[in-house]
């Protein structure tokens, strides 16, 4: 679903995913890093020729056999790896490389690129003053904010019932101009608590308001309604929050517990994507959302 949203297309179960896009690696917590295509070939020999070309400008290098293509034995992958390596003009080192290029055996070709590796910002950002034990995991409130925004330069977001802030920490960590409203007092406080723990401003960004209230229209909203595991939202809160989320965003992710179709299509929302997210036995749903012009 991030992947869609992101490049437009899914890899559907391949390990990589071709793009003309060059999103920084660490912007998915599903990508493990970019290769930026230098050389293709049919075969390993004619690469190595075209890697010959290849300059350097002094930096150290590593090839690298990346396992998301087609796999080889150890052997033979290690040998792939020395028959490029020897090809290059520069200085090999194998511990702390300038660039590391990447090795990737396709069914018809070779490929040969700069790694670009991600770096998983958002394992930092699971310890935090203050959590809900079935709280957005990280990586999952860092996809929703993708799926949210893909392009966030220009847009105004907003989570609407923003929680402790898990949504609110992911996106501004990329640069999306987001802030954070909830009707809860304790969860505003953990939620501004939360922010300065990682140096951002808190009383701007986030701010008691309750949906059903907000002023304004957003390019894209993420909502994650409330919930009690106990019992269910009232049909008649559903639908006002949902009528509401049409009024104030052009583009909406709605995480629910709930079936929540039939609601949608009556508040005007058009469903573009959906799924399903499991913490433990506690399932979510997932839904991208237009509004009906």
């Amino acid at each position: 679903m991030e992947q869609r949203a992101l490049f437009g297309q899914a890899s559907e179960g391949a390990a990589y995913l071709e793009s003309p896009l060059r999103l920084p690696p660490n912007r998915s917590p599903f990508v493990q890093l970019r290769l930026d295509v230098l050389f293709t070939a049919p075969t390993l020999a004619e690469l190595g020729e075209l890697a010959s070309l290849l300059e350097l400008e002094g930096y150290t290098f590593k090839v690298r056999y990346l396992k998301s293509g087609q796999r080889q034995t150890y052997e033979g992958e290690r040998e792939a790896e020395r028959r490029i390596g020897a090809r290059i003009r520069g200085i090999a080192e194998m511990r702390e490389p300038e660039v590391t290029l990447g090795l990737l055996a396709r069914q018809d070709d070779w490929v040969l690129g700069i790694c670009r590796i991600s770096e998983p910002v958002w394992l930092a950002h699971k310890e935090k003053p203050n959590n809900y034990s079935t709280g957005l995991t990280t990586v999952v409130a860092r996809a929703l904010a993708n799926i949210a925004v893909p392009n966030p330069e220009g847009k105004r977001v907003i989570d609407p019932c923003c929680g402790m802030g898990n949504v609110l920490i992911e996106a501004l960590s990329m640069g999306i101009d987001i802030v954070g409203r909830d009707i809860n007092p304790v969860a505003i406080r953990g939620a501004r608590s939360n922010l300065r723990h990682f140096g951002y401003e808190d009383t701007a960004i986030v701010k008691i308001g309750d949906l059903n209230e907000l002023d304004g229209e957003y390019d894209a909203a993420i909502v994650d309604l409330p919930y009690n595991l106990c019992s269910v939202l009232p049909a008649v809160e559903r639908r006002r929050m949902l009528d509401n989320v049409r009024r104030i965003s052009t583009r909406t992710v709605i995480v629910s517990t709930e079936p929540l179709e039939q609601d949608m299509t009556e508040a005007g929302l058009i469903v573009t994507d959906r799924c399903t997210v499991s913490k433990g036995h506690f399932v979510r749903k997932v839904w991208v959302v237009n509004r009906e012009r």
